[in-house]
Formats: C-alpha cells, sequence, structure tokens
C-alpha cells in the first residue's frame, strides 16, 4: 500500500485526468456524431459522382456512418470507463483510439496520394456516361443530376453531346436546359439554338473541383480528428497507470 501522504497527493492528479479524459470523450463523441452527418450528406449529395467512379453504388457513405457509430458508442464507453475508474476499460479505450488514429491516417494519406489517380478516373468514368447516355440507367441519372446541380452541360462543353447516340434522336438532354420552358426537341437538336438555352460550360471540370473540394475538407476532418485521438491515448494510459500503480478505488 502506498503511504497515506502519497495516496493524498495523487488524488488530486487522477481527479484532474479524469476530467480531462471525460472532457476527451465527450468531444470524440461529438466528431462521431460529426462523421455520421458527413456520411449522410456524402450519401445523399454526392451519390451522383460516386456511382460515375464506379460500377455499382459506392459504400463510402455507409463506411463514413458506421465509423461514425462506432466512434459515438466508444465515445461513451470512455465515459463510463472513466468514471469507473477500470484500468482494463482504459487500456481497452486506449487500443481502440490507437486503431482509430492509424486507419484515419492512413485513409488520409491515401486520399491524397491517389487524389490525380481519382480525377482521371472520374474523367474516364463521365466521357463513358455521357456516350452511352440513354436517360434510364444509373449513371445517366447521376449525368442529369450533375448537369442540373451543377448547370453544366457535357464534358468540356455542351458540343460534346453531338457525338453521342442520344443526340441524334433525341438532341442535348434536357437536364442542360436553364430554363425548361424554353427547351423544345426542335430546340435541343441543334446545337446553335441550343447554345442560347442550354448551359455551356462543361460538366468535368466542375465535377472535379467539387469533389477536390469535398475531399480537401473530408482529408482535413479525418487528419484533424486523428491527431486528436494521440490525446486520449496519453490521457487513457496515464490515468489506468496512476490507478494500478496507486491501487487506487473510485468512489
Amino acid at each position: 500500500m502506498s503511504p497515506p501522504s502519497r495516496r493524498l497527493q495523487t488524488k488530486p492528479v487522477i481527479t484532474c485526468l479524469k476530467t480531462f479524459l471525460i472532457s476527451y470523450s465527450l468531444i470524440f463523441w461529438f466528431t462521431g456524431v460529426i462523421l455520421l452527418a458527413v456520411g449522410v450528406w456524402g450519401k445523399v449529395s454526392l451519390e451522383a459522382y460516386f456511382s460515375l467512379a464506379s460500377e455499382e453504388s459506392t459504400n463510402a457513405p455507409y463506411v463514413l456512418i458506421g465509423t461514425g457509430a462506432i466512434i459515438v458508442i466508444f465515445g461513451l464507453f470512455g465515459c463510463f470507463a472513466t468514471c469507473r475508474g477500470s484500468p482494463w476499460m482504459l487500456k481497452l479505450y486506449a487500443m481502440f483510439l490507437t486503431l482509430v488514429f492509424l486507419a484515419e491516417l492512413v485513409a488520409g494519406v491515401s486520399g491524397f496520394i491517389f487524389r490525380h489517380e481519382i480525377k482521371a478516373k472520374l474523367g474516364v468514368a463521365y466521357k463513358k456516361a455521357v456516350k452511352s447516355y440513354n436517360s434510364t440507367d444509373s449513371s445517366s441519372i447521376a449525368v442529369d443530376a450533375i448537369q442540373r446541380t451543377l448547370h453544366c452541360c457535357g464534358v468540356n462543353n455542351y458540343t460534346d453531346w453531338s457525338d453521342t447516340a442520344y443526340f441524334e434522336k433525341n438532341g442535348i438532354p434536357a437536364s442542360c436546359c436553364k430554363d425548361n420552358t424554353n427547351c423544345s426537341p426542335e430546340t435541343l437538336k441543334d446545337l446553335d439554338k441550343a447554345g442560347k438555352e442550354v448551359y455551356t460550360t462543361g460538366c468535368f471540370s466542375r465535377v472535379t473541383h467539387v469533389m477536390e473540394s469535398n475531399l480537401g475538407i473530408i482529408a482535413g476532418i479525418s487528419f484533424g480528428i486523428a491527431f486528436f485521438q494521440l490525446i486520449g491515448i496519453f490521457l487513457s494510459c496515464c490515468l489506468s497507470r496512476y490507478i494500478t500503480n496507486n491501487q487506487y478505488e473510485m468512489v
């Protein structure tokens, strides 16, 4: 047993560590809520972009939602472990934070390194989607959503549609129109007339700008959260060591 004086000196240290770790766990819990929100937003707002880059719908938003949910659960677990003062729970919490740190670090670095490859693949996928456009399949629906949302038309400009099979039968897609009331079928089949009624800017540059902007934000958040884990790991290990070494029982 430690001398009473030593235990009295240790008590404020443990109380201080508890306070900091509980505060940290609550903030960590809040980051999980943010990831959940980003995942839901990504599913709703960026699904069109993701679907162009792969044959099937991407699981990226679900990964964010799942990660956010796990962080929310372990954030609460961290608060519980701190209040209980259980060394093994605190060590488990520290191990989880370490895994989260490594995973987010790898994800952030990979996204930064492969961002140009992602952009190139997206360009190829978008050109393919425009070429095979038929207004009904998933990639065509994604193209329509992008053209309406970003106020753009075609890959590089609206004239790209003239090289497609869809244009020969139907003209430029109605999703390119600035105002649908002014876009008659005859107008959409004539490039000169359509140039006055549709968006003339190509979608590829706008899509990549939106993707890079959002990837930058997500990467920044990921790196910030990743290094934030180091604080929790340090506090958890310190509190566990103090409790174990001094045989301190929480009241």
